[in-house]
């Protein structure tokens, strides 16, 4: 009797620790400011070497997103409601707005929403494919279902735990783009000054 209590108890832990999109969208919205490092891989067709390159990101649920590329050179994305600026050494400021290029900044809500899981976003462009993988890891599949999504790429993976551990983008040029995230903190919960001023305008 105690042992069949044990592993109904067992089981019912396992069920009660599975991971669901919802979780996964709530976990992500109770943190307000999130800092990791990235390495990133793209093999392109017709290139016999990938392209490496790293940096680290800083999102926080009030401003933004901010991408620094420190190799191989420097580039600097930022993306916030209003507007998407990428800065690359020694070149203007280049600036997207829903005005002046409404489809380049479709792309801004999208990166949003991958970071944030906001399902809303994902469902309305996405076909989604949640899966738990035990042990408090998942993976997500994103299948474009809307133009011009659907011309540019074939699926977008995202796998993860506590945290978003990584994105793989397969376009339909046959092109493959590897991102994986690590050093993730959350503290301090607030930005520092030197952190606010990457989003002042």
């Amino acid at each position: 009797m105690k042992t069949l209590l044990l592993l109904v108890l067992t089981l019912f832990s396992v069920a009660a620790h599975a991971v669901t999109m919802e979780e996964l969208q709530q976990r992500f919205g109770q943190v307000p400011v999130l800092r990791a490092d990235f390495s990133q891989q793209r093999t392109i067709s017709g290139m016999a070497q990938p392209l490496n390159s790293s940096g680290n990101l800083l999102i926080a649920q009030q401003q933004g997103l901010w991408w620094q590329q420190e190799k191989p050179f420097s580039l600097t994305l930022l993306l916030t409601e209003k507007r998407m600026v990428q800065i690359m050494a020694g070149q203007e400021p280049q600036v997207v707005t829903a005005d002046n290029n409404p489809q380049m900044f479709q792309f801004n809500s999208l990166l949003s929403a991958l970071f944030h899981a906001d399902s809303k976003v994902l469902e309305e462009n996405f076909a989604l494919d949640f899966t738990d993988q035990g042990k408090g890891a998942w993976k997500l599949v994103l299948t474009p279902k809307v133009s011009p999504l659907n011309r540019l790429f074939r699926s977008i993976t995202l796998n993860g735990e506590t945290f978003l551990n990584s994105i793989d983008i397969n376009d339909m040029q046959g092109d493959a783009t590897h991102i994986r995230f690590f050093n993730q903190k959350t503290t301090p919960a607030t930005l520092t000054d030197a952190e606010k001023r990457h989003f002042a305008s």
